[in-house]
Parts: structure tokens; sequence; C-alpha cells
């Protein structure tokens, strides 16, 4: 009976498996989408998370063109095998092909510089793009290219006329600053490499090129550029005659190891010559990926751009190691990955008969918490846009990937000294703020996702929040980072302030995980030294996860930036300034997403918060200051083509206003996604822009990653099935929804009624129903809690004093303080000593006459106290005056109208 048993359930998972290939989710897919505006993305030929990217190139450079191709273009200048999908920093494009009629032109001149000879002007009409397909008529010579391509090898078709003067050209020299190249007939194929400069600084690409026809010639040419030992770059051409419709057939493995490594890519992967088969197992690869999520009951274009967003999540991260697990590493050498049947240890906080073990469909039950995991390392990490719901979405419909890319930042960590930022092609750039591989990371350990050593990871985390570049000295010593410290002062305190409680989160898990180990009580663990260890280090990170307190303000209810102890001013919470990322206070006031019951008591209480909200969401103040082309999307200050304002319409669910939430993720669905070239409002930064729309679709969204708690949104479809790992599946339903039909009236969750808009992420890791009864009016008593996840930090930060007065003065100037805690003391000192709770404490405005350094601490009603406060107050060294005759750039002030003669000195930032 048990065989039999076991027989039909595996036929049953076989069965709905065969039921979710049969439907073709990639006619649902428009790889244009974004390719228009400032989306940013790419319409060519790749396999999901693939090394290969084989697109058109249809612009040498600048902001829109970061992926290579604009639909606005009317130019194509080749086929390259490397492109980056909505970044807003052009890379990539590398190793280029182009065919071509007649002697070939490898320059040309266009205005002042010199371009390439060999580019074609197309039409889209006479283009195509499909998952893993890509093709193109190129109109000078009547040719059709197309492409499609295995996970580390680009395939090119070219359909000719007839001709004795048909030419493929390679350009190694293409778009970015080159070091060094190389190229070698060898046979049938070209083999070289390509070493540039660009975003990555020192990226290397090696290829092999095989051509299915013998070439009845070739001819190059170098031109020389600056570079290393006087290199040069590569420009070459084989040449062929050719019948009319005949097809050329190449074949490019890359590789950023070696040539050899680019040969055993090629020999694996792409044997043979069937193009068709090869764009059929692509086609296959992608509905494989895309029918983990099945949407029905919404109208085509909806359906659309929710799969097209669901693919755009699947183009980056990259594979990044060949097929033999060689890699580059962020050390510059050369590694091998483990072998795929080498045991790996399960370092999660669960048993191994937990429902929330990881286990790929089809895997044997785990016995002994050992599990064999075939790895891969990758590459291309926008942390800063992804860990906000791009990560989150893959711990829910790939936590297989999500193992693999934390063991990548491990691995990164090993090799170069910290967590990845912002990783592109094995380097590290530094581009945007923070150190949010925590937050992947915490969000995985809280889910209970395995295949990663859990102190390892915690080990690389400590480290990247205990350095002292980019404001973080000034933070771990301040509180807060000031402007004297680094640029973009508050956006960096309040990320730091995040990933801090991610850290803690990370903490809370060990702890838990070694007392469940050894099943101590209470007082066994207050002995263990690991335990008390981790105690210890988790109420200090809780504490630094406070510290975005110490820039608020509340007299106006902002985040604001500080310099010499106290808030600058001038100030205007429109105005983006060198104070924040890509942004301004309007839109950086509101990420305190771990510590929602202290950011509403800061704004005074959940209307008054509220209500702040509101003014977010209507306000007529218009953007000003720094001119910032990311800032699009607007709804009053809300800016939805940039991250910091991702999670903010989701906000109302925490001081009980739900509706408001439906009312406005509605909106931004409706108005910022369409089915078009120009269809995001935004960059779609590797998959951020478009996760953000997938699962708000699906009626929920992670505000703050690490928590394992989604909050709800409004759902776009009837019907939602997530097709998870565990062979479960998890479905939303919203029957009646309509676009009139967007409030929820009550939320059952397997047949239970829910009394707070949220879900826990095990909720769906076990499958099962989550409901939405929908209507056309806002519904107030939906959830009885009027409540979100508010959470609470364990460990208590004081904030410091605020310190306010004129930095230089002639005669006297007065100084006052002040505490965002209204019942704490505050403790001074004048005389360059450290205050301590054995301070005066300060009685009211001081006057002072002389140069002097004020310092002070606040005191709680504790006895807690907070770190130093100081600022310095100078006499000025003369009575001059400055006239302003010419009107200075707001974005490069220089300290404002008397910066010339005030007698301070600036440091860099």
């Amino acid at each position: 009976m048990k065989t039999i048993l076991v027989f039909l359930l595996t036929a049953s998972c076989s069965l709905l498996t065969a039921n979710a290939q049969t439907r073709d989710y990639t006619r649902h897919v428009n790889p244009f989408i974004g390719t228009g505006g400032h989306g940013h993305t790419f319409p060519g030929a790749t396999m999901p998370f693939g090394m290969v990217q084989l697109s058109p190139d249809t612009r040498i450079d600048n902001w829109d063109g970061s992926s290579g191709y604009h639909y606005s273009d009317d130019t194509i200048y080749g086929f390259s095998h490397t492109h980056l999908s909505g970044t807003g920093i052009p890379d990539g494009c590398d190793i280029l092909f182009m065919p071509t009629i007649g002697e070939p032109q490898f320059f040309a001149k266009e205005g002042d510089k010199s371009v390439n000879g060999y580019a074609s002007k197309f039409s889209h009409a006479n283009e195509k793009a499909e998952p893993g397909y890509y093709s193109v008529k190129l109109d000078d010579d009547g040719i059709r290219a197309e492409m499609t391509a295995t996970k580390r090898v680009g395939f090119h078709r070219y359909t000719f006329p007839k001709t004795d003067k048909a030419n493929i050209i390679l350009d190694l020299k293409w778009r970015d600053k080159i070091f060094q190249t190389e190229a070698e007939v060898v046979g049938n194929r070209i083999e070289g490499f390509r070493e540039s400069s660009s975003w990555a600084k020192n990226q290397k690409v090696y290829f092999v090129a095989e051509f299915q026809k013998k070439f009845t010639d070739t001819t190059g040419e170098i031109e020389n550029v600056s570079g290393p030992g006087g290199s040069s770059a590569v420009k070459a051409a084989v040449k062929y005659r050719v019948r009319a419709g005949e097809t050329i057939l190449l074949k490019v493995a890359i590789s950023s190891v070696s040539i050899e490594g680019a040969r055993k890519n090629l020999a694996a992967e792409l044997p043979g010559w069937d193009f068709d088969k090869v764009r059929g197992d692509a086609k296959a690869a992608w509905n494989k990926e895309l029918s983990k999520i099945d949407v029905s009951g919404g109208t085509p274009d909806q359906t659309t751009t929710f799969y097209t967003a669901l693919y755009h999540t699947m183009i980056q991260p990259n594979i990044f190691n060949d097929v033999d697990g060689r890699y580059r590493g962020h050390d510059g050498k050369i590694h091998q990955l483990r072998n795929a049947d080498t045991p790996v240890r399960n370092e999660g906080r669960f048993g191994p008969n937990s429902a929330a073990q990881s286990v790929s469909p089809g895997e044997p039950a785990i016995a002994d918490r050992s599990v064999r995991v075939p790895s891969e390392h990758y590459t291309v990490f926008s942390l800063w846009d992804t860990f906000r719901a791009a990560h989150p979405l893959y711990t829910i419909i790939d936590q297989k990937r999500t193992v693999d890319f934390i063991n990548t930042f491990i691995r990164q960590y090993e090799q170069g000294g910290r967590l990845p930022v912002w990783e592109l092609w094995g380097e590290e750039t530094d581009t945007m703020i923070g150190y949010h591989a925590v937050s992947v990371i915490a969000d995985a350990m809280a889910k209970g996702i395995k295949g990663f050593d859990y102190e390892k990871a915690y080990k690389a985390s400590k480290h990247s929040a205990e350095l002292d570049h980019f404001g973080l000295a000034g933070y771990k010593r301040r509180g807060y980072i000031s402007m004297e410290d680094e640029n973009e002062s508050v956006s960096r305190t309040l990320e730091y302030a995040y990933n801090d409680w991610c850290i803690s989160k990370m903490v809370a898990v060990l702890y838990t995980q070694r007392a469940e180990k050894y099943d101590y009580t209470a007082e066994q663990a207050n002995k263990d030294a690991t335990l008390q260890r981790l105690e210890k280090e988790g109420d200090y990170y809780s504490k630094r996860a406070g510290y975005y307190e110490n820039l608020f303000d509340t007299a106006s209810g902002f985040m604001r930036p500080k310099k010499n102890g106290g808030f600058i001013d001038p100030f205007a919470p429109n105005e983006v300034t060198f104070g924040f990322t890509e942004g301004n206070s309007w839109q950086y006031s509101f990420f305190v997403p771990h510590d929602m019951r202290r950011l509403i008591e800061l704004h005074g209480g959940k209307e008054r918060l509220a209500a702040k909200l509101d003014e977010l969401f209507t306000t007529n103040q218009k953007l000003a200051g720094r001119e910032q082309a990311d800032l699009t999307g607007l709804i009053g200050q809300y800016a939805h083509g940039n991250e910091p304002s991702h999670h903010v319409a989701y906000l109302y669910d925490y001081v009980g206003q739900a509706w408001k939430t439906q009312k406005y993720v509605r909106q931004i669905m409706d108005e910022f996604y369409k089915n078009a070239p120009d269809g995001l409002i935004g960059n779609e930064d590797c998959g951020q822009m478009s996760a953000w729309y997938i699962l708000s679709a699906s009626g929920f969204y992670p505000v703050n990653p690490g928590d394992g708690i989604y909050v709800f949104g409004t759902p776009l479809f009837p019907e939602v099935k997530y097709r998870l790992e565990n062979g479960k599946t998890f479905t939303v339903k919203a029957s009646n929804v309509s676009s009139k039909n967007f409030y929820i009236r009550s939320a059952t969750l397997n047949g239970k009624q829910l009394d707070a808009p949220i879900l826990a992420h095990e909720d769906i890791m076990l499958g099962g129903s989550l409901e939405f009864d929908m209507t056309d009016k806002p519904h107030p008593s939906a959830f009885p809690s009027s409540s979100g996840p508010v959470t609470t930090l364990p460990g208590t930060a004081v904030a410091v004093p605020l310190i306010s007065g004129q930095q230089t003065f002639s005669g006297s100037t007065t100084v006052s303080l002040s505490t965002t805690k209204g019942s704490s003391k505050i403790r001074i000192t004048t005389d360059g000593s450290a205050p301590s709770l054995k301070s005066p404490i300060y009685a009211g405005p001081i006057t002072i006459s002389t140069a002097t350094t004020v310092k002070a601490i606040t005191e709680d009603f504790l006895g807690r106290m907070s770190l130093v406060s100081e600022a310095t107050f100078r006499k000025r060294p003369n009575d001059w005056t400055v006239k302003v005759v010419s009107g200075y750039s707001t974005q490069y002030t220089g300290g404002g109208d008397q910066a010339i003669i005030d007698g301070i000195r600036g440091t860099v930032n």
C-alpha cells in the first residue's frame, strides 16, 4: 500500500508539472519593454541567469545607452555577447560581430570621432524578440541576423543575399577603453581575448568563435590605442562567397578564465549546429522558469507586463564560472568550485524534517542534514536595488539560486576582503551605498533557507560593518554620518542602520540555533560563552540599528543632514542635495523599515505618520536642487522610478490605513508599468523594478527584508499560483478584482479570517490559499488589528543631542541643545573634555564669546547614555563681508555666501 501511495503522489506531482509546462509562458513576454524611455533593458537572446547576453548594440555611449540598445535608435553597430539589464552606468557589449557585404570597412568618421564603418540601418518592423531568441533585418545589405544562446555560448545565424563579398566582422575595440586584445585564426575558429576598462576597471573576456562554413579569406586591421605596453585593439573580418538565401552559422563561447575555458564551454554546451534546436531548448528553459508563477484572469497587457517583469528578474545575476567550475575571483586569481558531488553541510536553524527546508523537486528526502549541491558562482549584483524585492522574490521561487548567491558573496568576501556592494564581472565597483549583501543573507536565514555556512556569513557581515570607509568611521563614532565625514550622509546613515538590524537578526538566528542544538536550559545558556558573545553582539548591532534617530528632526518630521553637531540650514525637503543618494528628504525620511514602532512614536503616533504619508503623495512641491535623472514616476514627491521609494506606499499598513496602500499600489501598477518600449518608469536595475510589480500584483510586498513578513497591497489578477521548489503550491485568489474593485474588504488564509494585513513567509512555503474579497470602496475595518508587523529593536540606541548655533560668529553667539526624547537629560562640557553621567546637566541656551568646543551626551530615564555629540564654534578672524555678484550652482555651494571668509577649512567631502 505504501508503494502504491508513493507512486500516486509522484504521478500527481509529475502531472502538475506537465500541466504547467503545456502553457507557453514565453508568448506573454515582450523583451522590448524597458528598451525605450529610461528602462535601459536590452532585447537580445539570453538564458535564465546566463553568462551570455547576445544582443544588438545601437549606441556607443551615454546614460540611455547603458544596455547598449535604445528603442529610439535606427542603427545597429553589431551584436555583442555581454549586456547589463537596466543599470544606470554603461558596461559590457564585449566581443562584437557584424555581418556585412562588400569590402570590410573597419573605421569611419562620425562628426569628429572615429566609429565603426560597418553599421547598418534597421527598422523595428523587421525586428523580433522573445525569450532566448532575437532577429532583425539589416537594411543596408539585406542580411537577416538571428540570435539564440545557451548559458555560455551565443549562437548566430546570418542569412545573406547572393554575393561574392560576404563578411563577418569581429570588433574587439568596441565601446570600452581597451588595455589589450588578441585574436588568432585556428582552422575555422577565431580565438582570443579582450581586456578593457569601463565601469568594471579591469574586465577580461576570453572567447572562441567557431564558423560552420570554412571562410575563403580573412583580413584585419589594428588600431593603436593607449594602454599598458602600447597595446592595440583588433578588428578582423572573415570572407565568404554565398548563394542567395544561404545561411552562415557562428558559435561564440566566452569565459572570464581562459581561452581553454571558452573551448570547454563550447564543447559542453553547443557541440552541434542545430540553431532551431538551441532556440527551442532556450524557449523550454524559459518556460520552466516562468512557470514558477502562473497568473490568470488579467487583461492581455497585464499578463504580458507581468511575465516580462518575471523574465527581467531572471536575466541577472549571471553565471560567472565555466562548465568545469573555474572562475575569476575578486583577488584576480582563478579559483575552482567544489565538485558538484561533494556533500555540503546544511547550516540552518531548522531540523532535517522541517517544512522550511530547501529541497529541489525530485530530490530524495534528507536524513543526515547533508545535501549534494551543484553550485554556480555568480556576478552582477546590483544589491542597493535588488535587496528590496528581487532577492526576497528569489527566496520564494528560487531558493537554490539564493543559496548560490550567498555562497558567491562568501567567496567574494574571502577573496576580496568584504561582502559585495555593487559587484560586476568579478570586481567591486563600490557604486551606491550600504552593505546590502547582509540583507540578502539575513532574509535567507530568517526564512530557514539552508546550504550556506551561517557562521561564516555572519563573520563576513560583521567584517563589512566594522570597516572605516564610506563614512562608517564617523557613523560608529557619532551615531550618524555628518556632512564633514562623507557625502550622501543621510542616506548612508539610514541604510547602515537597516543593515545593522539585519546583522542583529543573524545573531538571533545563530543564538537560537546553538541553544536548540545543545538543548540548553536558561541557566545553562547563561553559562555558554558563545551565547554570551552573541547576546552582546546582537545588542551592539541592534543599538546601531537605531542610529537613524540621530538625523530625525522632530520639528519638521524629516530626516536632515547634519554638520558641526546641528542640522544644516537652509533646508528644503524637496531639494536634491549631496546629503542624499539619488533623492531628497521626502523620499528618504520613511526609510526605517526595521523600526516602524519608533518611527511612529517620533512622528507623534499613527495618525501623524499617516498625515505625513498623505502629504508625501499629495504635495505640490516640485523637485529642486541637483538634477537627478533617476527621479521619475512622481506622485507628489513619491518617486517610483528610483528604489528608495519602493516600500513607502505600503507603510499605510503600519498605521491602520491599509486602504490607502491599496489605492496607491494600484495606481502605481496601472500608471507606471506598460506593455510598451517605454513601459518602465525608471531604470529596470537588474530586476528590482520588475520584482516590485510581480510581488505587488500578487497582493503582498516585503517592506522589511529580514523579518520573514510580507504586508498586503492589492492583488491585480483573479488568481496567482506560486509553484514552489518543495512541490507545494501557494495560490492567491481575488475572484472579483477589477479596475474598480481594488480595495480589500476581507482576507482569509486557508479559510481563516486574517485580522492584520500581513503574511508570513512560512505560510507561503507551506502552500495553501490566500483569498481576498475585493470591493470598489475603501474598507477601513478590513483588518481589525489595524496594524502591520510593527517590530521593536531589542537593543536601545539613545539618540545624541542636537547642538544648534552659528558655527562662526562675531562678538558672541548663542548655542542651544535638544534631544528627540523629552524625558531625557543632556549632559554637557565646554572645555573640550568628554562628557559623562557626572557632567553638568544642560539647563538652557548658553552664550559663548570665544572659540569653544561643545560636547554633549543624552542620558535617558534608565541612566543609559548616548554617543558624544560635538560642535566647534569659532570667532570670526575678521569683520569682512561678501557680496555675491554671480550666482553659484545649488549643487556646489561650498558652504554658502560666507564660506570664503568664515575661516573654516573643509574636508574633501
